[in-house]
């Protein structure tokens, strides 16, 4: 049987990498506070991206806790998870639209940026949080390559506007790090955590 777990994110790539390496993960709608369905990602001013996700990553957590007692389910492992793009400095959200997820690729053409993927597991009252980094180089960007990008509509519900599993592979010339922690959950660090808080699986 592939063993159970809650997943505190409604990303459908984050369900199908657990899938992927044989869990069956159950979506737990978070409730940032009694009264509250969503939380708040607004980065905090001067908040350096790492910080931001591993922020973002233990109130999701939490959220996903307050929604496992609200709804009285069982002690399952819970895992939730926060990533964030970031150049120069700078953190690149999710474009609310074409001229903006245009401008971000532009940014990208020809250069480096990091991406940061924060991932935590609660189980049994034990806790862990750990953050992944990965580097991501683009090809130089002509302007028809980028329009065509955006028209796809891929850019616009991922961070950073773009997604390493689907056409922006044919952009993507150099991935340092962990291509799952791109997609929005770094699978080895997920899979030690599980082990951290005492969950040992064969999947």
């Amino acid at each position: 049987m592939r063993p159970s777990l809650y997943l505190a994110s409604q990303s459908p790539r984050r369900r199908e990498l657990l899938q992927q390496v044989g869990f069956s993960p159950t979506v737990l709608p978070l409730r940032a506070s009694p009264g509250r369905m969503d939380i708040d990602e607004t980065p905090l001013p001067n908040e350096p991206a790492d910080d931001y996700v591993l922020r973002l990553a233990r109130l999701k957590l939490a959220a996903g806790l307050h929604a496992r007692t609200r709804r009285n389910l069982p002690d399952l492992p819970l895992i939730a998870a926060d990533t964030t793009v970031a150049m120069e400095g700078h953190i690149l959200g999710k474009p609310a639209h074409a001229d903006e997820a245009t401008a971000m690729l532009r940014r990208y053409s020809g250069k480096t940026h990091e991406v940061f993927t924060a991932v935590g597991v609660a189980w049994q009252g034990r806790q862990g949080v750990v953050l992944n980094t990965s580097r991501v180089t683009f090809k130089s960007l002509n302007e028809t390559e980028i329009a065509t990008y955006v028209a796809s509509g891929e850019p616009f519900d991922k961070a950073g506007g773009y997604g390493i599993q689907g056409r922006a592979a044919l952009l993507i010339t150099r991935l340092e790090g962990s291509y799952s922690g791109v997609m929005g959950l770094p699978l080895f660090e997920t899979g030690a955590l599980l082990r951290e808080v005492g969950f040992h699986h064969t999947a």
